[in-house]
């Protein structure tokens, strides 16, 4: 117990894990009384498996009808949304659905969130940018398909602006989905790459919340609802498990992607990061990471993958003693705690090597001449570097992108 924790946790309104799942839902949504769906996906899950039209058909014995929107894409953009939006409302031809399903990982459930907010009027997602003012947006039931984002158990959806190529939120804990249906079959389709990266996001997920700020510090701006709190004894205990599982089955889940019991295990880790981050909220690692992204148009995981050793390096002081808590689940603790802080950072690098993702800033194609940019584009996400608990976050923010530049970790000295 932490005595100066001031929790606030707004987990999904439903949580239902298992092989198999999927089936229920059915069932679930009519007992609820839902009677409209919109199905949030990409021609991928529509053509390539049988899923949807599974759910469509089980749905249409229980009277349930469901419009089906397959134009899902990575890193969805709020002109992808707007247009969605439109042609949805179209489709509905003056109907009200009441609830929407999404189908796919975190972009295809980013892009549900949004749209829980515009189908209603038609109005643009730009009017809902930061703060959703008050709307209710419709129910929405989150189906993830990869084990890493997480999307299914936090208050916001991130979509790209074309006209800046700089990533906007939408948050609330209204978005929180009203029930999270995480089914670990549905990942086995996954390649290598995706589950890769969706793994080492689920970590980076795990490991920043369990090293942010602590929730009696965080600055909430004087919502008496805020989406993220900083991290309690509750959303360590979440963290602290989601990095035991990734330890244990990501590396598994990777080079064997018919281990159904890695695949099981990395879909618990997903989930329990999900449940630390969507409360705790993140830092560094994403903040500079959303930088490299915009420079590099990498995904999601591997930008965060290549920045995730340098961020832990920077935080040897301040959360020395969580860190050697790591290096225990890691394997390469020692008697002295300042000694097993700085060997986790080193063994992250090399987790992520062994992913086949670069593990600096030279290797991953960023230009030197571009790193002070970097730096200033990465601290304009004021929420996340806020979030960092170090003093001269500026200088820091600098320091971790030279590091990083030059694959130098304090670690390898020792």
């Amino acid at each position: 117990m932490r005595t100066e924790d001031l929790i606030h946790f707004c987990p999904p309104g439903r949580l239902i894990i298992g092989c198999g799942v999927r089936a229920q839902l059915p069932d679930l949504l009519d007992r609820l009384g839902y009677r409209l769906g919109v199905i949030v996906t990409d021609t991928f899950f529509v053509e390539k498996t049988p899923w949807v039209r599974e759910y469509i058909d089980a749905a249409e014995q229980h009277g349930m009808e469901n419009v089906v929107y397959a134009g899902g894409m990575p890193d969805p953009t709020t002109t992808l949304c707007d247009e969605a939006t439109s042609l949805l409302r179209e489709q509905l031809s003056g109907q009200q659905p009441d609830h929407i399903i999404a189908l796919g990982g975190g972009s295809n459930i980013d892009l549900a969130k949004a749209l829980s907010l515009t189908l209603p009027e038609g109005r643009s997602v730009a009017e809902f940018t930061g703060d959703i003012g008050g709307c209710k947006p419709l129910p929405l039931i989150a189906l993830p398909t990869t084990s890493g984002t997480g999307s299914e158990a936090t208050p916001g959806a991130i979509l790209l602006d074309p006209a800046n190529t700089t990533k906007i939120a939408v948050m609330d804990n209204a978005l929180r989905p009203q029930i999270a249906l995480v089914d670990p079959e549905f990942t086995y389709t996954c390649p290598p790459r995706v589950t890769a990266d969706a793994g080492i996001d689920a970590f980076t997920h795990a490991i920043e919340s369990y090293l942010t700020m602590d929730s009696a510090r965080f600055d909430r701006g004087g919502n008496p609802d805020p989406g993220y709190t900083g991290r309690s004894g509750l959303t360590m205990l979440f963290a602290k498990e989601a990095m035991r599982l990734c330890f244990a089955w990501m590396d598994r889940a990777y080079r064997h992607g018919d281990d159904t019991e890695a695949r099981t295990g990395m879909a618990y880790a997903s989930l329990y990061a999900a449940l630390s981050y969507g409360s705790a909220g993140l830092n560094a690692g994403h903040g500079i990471a959303y930088a490299v992204a915009g420079q590099t148009h990498k995904s999601h995981g591997s930008t965060n993958a290549v920045m995730l050793p340098y961020v832990l390096d920077a935080l040897c002081q301040t959360r020395q003693a969580e860190l050697a808590e790591v290096a225990e689940l890691l394997g390469v603790a020692s008697s002295d705690p300042e000694v097993s802080a700085r060997k986790v950072p080193v063994a992250v690098r090399e987790l992520i090597g062994g992913l086949d993702i670069p593990t600096d800033l030279k290797a991953f194609g960023v230009d030197p001449k571009m790193l002070d940019s970097l730096v200033e584009d990465a601290l304009g996400v004021a929420r996340l570097a806020k979030a960092f608990p170090v003093d001269n976050v500026d200088q820091v923010y600098r320091q971790i992108v030279r590091n990083a530049w030059e694959g130098h970790l304090t670690g390898d000295l020792a």
